[in-house]
């Protein structure tokens, strides 16, 4: 014969089990079928289940065994019928309903070890049966179900399941021995329901597993015929996950789950979904591959029921159970969306479907309100359909936070009823700014942006996102849908920080930042940057300062940094050292450049220096300033002149001596530029000729009168040489009697000031100046002196004057030729009391006057105010009845 026919293969000592051949396997179903065992002798219908095709003609034997039993002679139900009976058993299910029987001549006829049972001889046996391959793809498992029920006695099931897996079904396989096939005891409960376990190692998962059953029940042993399954194509998965429903922004219902997670493939889902609202009931499933379905046409204060299944999308595979029934009811005002979050001037609309009572109101009813406080004009309404209204907010504001309460809430009525649901509106100023440097070794950017500008939203989150071109930026930066996010660190200052390194310096780096909350995301406008752009240079180097020798300016020197190697430009500051530099600035626009000289005020002070950096052409950022540096004190010039003096001359009567000592005040910086070493007199006289005499530091010098005339000078001597314009006094006997000075006069002001005037005759010789000397009078106390010029007449003395003491003050003319005979007074002027009269009216007066003013003011005010308290209680006669038409401006005599 061409079918191929196998030995009869023993398998246990109670039973011999015959394969014909494997391709004579069932296949397993992805739905339940069932295992039929019929005793072959019987032509009664009722013993076959219903819906089985009975064919005894037709010999093609597929997926049924023989069975043999020995029937126990003392039971009571086949006394009629033979000792033994063979039990033909097949596989068959709803939607193969073929299941053959062979006839008592078949070939290959097996029987097995007959056993002593009564119960299955007129009803036969059948079970339901349903195999598949869990979710994670390691356990293989059938279910076993009896579907013989006993009324009288409770017979014990067992079941078996014997299996191999082989690598390929080919299509003259050798039969697997015995020791091939291994053995799993099923779990069995009360209810004759059985689970079988067969452990699959993943690499299998697309073997072919041969098994077989034997069911041990009612005291017979049944085996079935052989069936094959590839694991993998009989995957029955979890069921789906997380399933949700909720009222999308359209006004649909969102139907969604979330798939099983250890599925190496595509599913496919069905959905079972039911409403129950106040217009009708309706029950609709659908086969879906998505992870949602979409339900048109919501009403509000409906019930919405569902469930979901999967089973793989393409191939075989079996339905996973269904997920738990999830209920969901509809609010008698349905906003869609129920919430907005938005961006500042941006257009957002709100749609409404309002229910009172039991009726849906028409939406050419609905109105709208903003936080209860403000209608919205009905410009913004627009009627979808009969029962939805959608409202318009055009170029939005940022909302202002209300305690608590962060957004706007939209109102949706029915005229001037209002329900207490509404919908939230939230818009935020997502404005901004991302300032970002390169820093002067060219390796980094470091970008900055402060989440200060935005409204805190509770449940959000800030992120940078960036996407780098190949070279520059574009002309109107774009937010390109192809970004990675950068991680920033907060800072102490409150700004975020987020560095790029390495970078690309011609690269165009669009930035932007991300809001991210649960009801959406939002994005700033993108900014573009290019790293070589942005760069801060370091600052430049070997600053150095100093003051110029004899050319007397601040030069200032440095040298630019190595990166960038674009132009620069520099910029200066520099001030008088001290806590609080008052710094002034000087700008530098020569990249060549690397000194520049600035003129300063005082030559002889300590400068502080600093400078930075920046490209030519502007782009970037100024450097740091670079570290300070300091100007030393040191001569610059010559002495710009030498210092005023003095003389004082005292007489030796006796020996008929004069001897003069010179006084003069150490000379400032300004003028000696910046430091004396020494002082040197200069003498002249008509005899000896000129010499000079080396004071050192000292301010005073005594020498002996002798000649007639005798010329000094005081010369200040630094580092670079002697001063060039100096004061020149001569002494001559016969200018000492020349008087010009006709009159003095001392007025005290106050105590620190004293005014002298003074007369002058007329005169051939040369006035240089005056000096005017001043001490306490019969006191031998210090003199002090300074020098008038030759111009003044009046002249104001500061000092602190003793107003009980008296002074004595004298006037010196100076002349070229020598010094002049001075005018003398020992007190002050007899009309002093006047002028100190005439100063105390110059203030006396102003107050006088303001206070007078004042005194006017109050009068006037209080005259007014007793004017009203006055007449306040007498009746103005207008007002009386008896006073109409009488013209009180007309004189009337009384009789």
């Amino acid at each position: 014969m061409i079918c191929q026919k196998f030995c009869v293969a023993l398998l246990h000592w109670e039973f011999i089990y015959v394969i014909t051949a494997f391709n004579l396997a069932y296949p397993i179903t992805p739905w339940k079928f069932k295992l039929s065992c019929m005793p072959s002798n019987t032509t009664y219908d009722f013993l076959f289940p219903p819906g089985i095709s009975k064919n005894t003609s037709n010999l093609n034997g597929r997926y049924e065994a023989v069975v043999e039993t020995k029937l126990n002679s003392s039971g009571t139900y086949l006394s009629n019928l033979s000792s033994r009976t063979t039990f033909h058993c097949c596989f068959w299910s709803e939607e193969d309903k073929n299941c053959s029987v062979y006839t008592d001549d078949i070939e290959g006829k097996a029987f097995v070890t007959t056993v002593n049972s009564l119960v299955f001889q007129q009803t036969g046996a059948n079970w339901n049966i349903q195999c598949w391959m869990k979710e994670d793809l390691k356990l293989f498992i059938c279910n076993i179900e009896s579907l013989f029920k006993n009324p009288f006695k409770n017979y014990d099931l067992k079941v078996h399941l014997l299996y191999v897996l082989l690598d390929v079904l080919e299509e003259s396989p050798l039969l697997p021995q015995k020791d091939s096939f291994q053995v799993v005891q099923c779990n069995c409960s009360v209810h004759e329901c059985c689970e079988c376990h067969v452990p699959v190692p993943t690499a299998k998962l697309n073997d072919t597993l041969l098994m077989y059953l034997k069911i041990t029940s009612g005291g017979a042993v049944f085996h079935s015929p052989p069936m094959s399954a590839q694991p993998i194509n009989v995957v029955k998965p979890d069921p789906p996950l997380g399933l949700r429903m909720e009222i999308t922004d359209t006004g649909s219902l969102k139907i969604s789950w979330s798939s099983p997670t250890l599925v190496p493939f595509q599913l496919q889902y069905q959905v079972q979904y039911s409403e129950n609202s106040t217009k009708y009931i309706r029950k609709t499933d659908e086969i879906v591959s998505a992870t949602s379905l979409l339900v048109d046409s919501v009403l509000p204060g409906s019930s919405y029921g569902a469930q979901v299944r999967c089973k793989r999308l393409d191939g075989l595979g079996i339905w996973s159970d269904w997920s738990a029934l999830l209920t969901f009811t509809t609010q008698d005002v349905i906003y869609f969306p129920p919430k907005i979050l938005t961006a500042v001037g941006s257009n957002i609309s709100f749609h409404c479907i309002y229910k009172n009572e039991k009726k849906i109101v028409s939406s050419k009813k609905i109105v709208w309100w903003l936080n209860l406080a403000e209608k919205i004009p009905q410009s913004q309404y627009d009627v979808v359909d009969d029962h939805i209204s959608k409202v318009t907010f055009p170029n939005l504001n940022a909302t202002k936070p209300r305690g608590k309460f962060t957004y706007d809430a939209v109102y949706c009525c029915n005229e001037q009823e209002c329900h207490h649901r509404y919908a939230e509106l939230y818009v935020i100023d997502v404005n901004i700014n991302i300032s970002c440097e390169t820093d002067g070794y060219l390796t980094k950017m470091t970008c900055r942006w402060s989440p200060n500008a935005i409204q805190s939203l509770a449940g959000s989150n800030l992120q940078l996102r960036y996407h780098r071109s190949s070279l520059y930026c574009s002309d109107v930066p774009s937010i390109h849908p192809v970004s990675e996010p950068k991680d920033c660190h907060l800072q102490r200052d409150g700004f975020y920080e987020c560095i790029f390194q390495p970078i690309f310096l011609l690269s165009g780096y669009t930035m932007w930042i991300r809001i991210n909350h649960t009801l959406g995301s939002l994005d700033s406008p993108p900014a573009c940057v290019i790293p070589d752009s942005v760069v801060k240079p370091l600052p430049p180097s070997s600053v150095k300062a100093e003051i110029t020798v004899k050319i007397g300016l601040l030069k200032i020197s440095w040298e630019k940094p190595v990166f960038p190697e674009n132009n620069l430009q520099f910029q200066i500051r520099y001030g008088l050292s001290g806590k609080q530099v008052q710094w002034k600035m000087f700008e530098v626009y020569d990249a060549k450049l690397k000194s520049a000289s600035l003129p300063v005020p005082d030559l002889c002070a300590v400068y502080t220096v600093q400078v930075r950096c920046k490209r030519l052409d502007g782009l970037g950022y100024w450097s740091n300033w670079s570290t300070p540096a300091h100007t030393v004190v040191m001569d610059v010039k010559v002495p710009i002149r030498g210092p005023e003096f003095w003389r004082l001359i005292s007489e030796d009567t006796t020996k008929k001596e004069r001897n003069v000592t010179l006084l003069w005040k150490p000379l400032m910086k300004n003028d000696s530029l910046c430091s004396v070493r020494r002082y040197v007199v200069k003498h002249h006289t008509s005899h000896n000729g000129t010499w000079l005499e080396d004071v050192g530091n000292h301010t005073k010098l005594t020498f002996l009168w002798t000649e007639q005339a005798h010329s000094v000078m005081v010369l200040a001597i630094n580092s670079i040489g002697a001063s060039s314009a100096n004061f020149n006094l001569t002494f001559s006997r016969a200018i000492s009697k020349v008087n010009i000075v006709q009159s003095l006069s001392a007025y005290p002001l106050n105590s620190s000031c004293v005014i002298l005037s003074w007369m002058l005759s007329p005169s051939d010789y040369n006035l240089m100046y005056f000096i005017l000397e001043w001490k306490i009078l019969n006191e031998d106390s210090e003199i002090k002196w300074l020098r008038i010029p030759s111009s003044v007449k009046k002249y104001y003395v500061h000092d602190y004057f003793i107003p009980i003491e008296k002074y004595q003050f004298s006037l010196y003319p100076i002349f070229t030729e020598g010094v002049g005979k001075p005018k003398i007074i020992n007190s002050f002027a007899q009309d002093d009391e006047k002028h100190q009269h005439d100063a105390d009216l110059y203030v006396i007066v102003p107050i006088i006057i303001s206070s007078s003013i004042l005194l006017l003011g109050i009068l006037s005010v209080s005259h007014q105010r007793m004017k009203k308290l006055f007449w306040e209680d007498v009746p103005n006669p207008k007002n009386c009845s008896w006073a109409q038409g009488l013209n009180f401006q007309k004189r009337t005599d009384i009789l």
